[in-house]
């Protein structure tokens, strides 16, 4: 018999990174996140979204917060508890907050004013540790809870931080398609090694290294 999740209507679930036992949830009443921004400067009036945890294997659903009228959640990690990115367009800020389960208490770690960052593209919490980053076309921020900007390669996406050691997945078709992982320094973003292979991400949300 099939176990039955009260999603209230979210109908996808996916891993939440950095945990082994919740996954997230989200709908998207208006597009994701950079789309939901894109109405609202285009004087649209959004609906908020919700955010859900389920709690693996038992099903159990958490909602830790309810977004009001023209807040939009992005994606969340977990980071001693659930971490949120939420972005309140009519305030102007974007703020992250950590949920506790066992208590059910939520603590804001910071709030950032939207003008930091040019716009919400791609703009999302990383681990290890944690961190709020955007990377849009040829160029990354590092925005909390340091600050760093500096180019990339454009077929570069970030993965994680270690340190003072940012890696990078780098892809190539010259002409068959390859990885290799671009390791860059904080905070100018010079490149300190370069591996072959490729990144992948465990269940946990740790990171380990594919090669030949």
């Amino acid at each position: 018999m099939l176990q039955r999740i009260d999603t209230g209507g979210i109908s996808y679930l996916a891993p939440l990174p950095g945990s082994r036992e919740w996954l997230w949830g989200t709908d998207y009443t208006s597009g994701d996140l950079y789309e939901a921004e894109e109405l609202y400067r285009d004087g649209h009036r959004i609906r908020q979204n919700r955010l859900i945890l389920v709690h693996w294997p038992d099903g159990r659903v958490a909602e830790p917060i309810k977004a009001r009228a023209g807040q939009y959640f992005g994606q969340p990690v977990w980071d001693e508890g659930a971490v949120l990115l939420l972005a309140d367009f009519p305030a102007g800020e974007l703020r992250l907050l950590r949920y506790e389960d066992g208590p059910g208490k939520v603590t804001p770690l910071v709030t950032l004013p939207r003008a930091a960052v040019e716009d919400c593209y791609n703009l999302m919490p990383h681990l290890a540790p944690l961190c709020l980053t955007r990377q849009a076309g040829e160029r990354f921020q590092l925005l909390w809870p340091e600050r760093a900007d500096f180019a990339i390669h454009p077929a570069e996406s970030f993965c994680f931080r270690e340190g003072e050691r940012l890696y990078f997945s780098r892809w190539y078709e010259d002409p068959d398609y390859r990885e290799e992982v671009v390791v860059r320094r904080l905070p100018d973003g010079e490149i300190v090694e370069q591996l072959r292979g490729a990144l992948n991400v465990m269940p946990d949300g740790s990171w380990r290294l594919l090669t030949e």
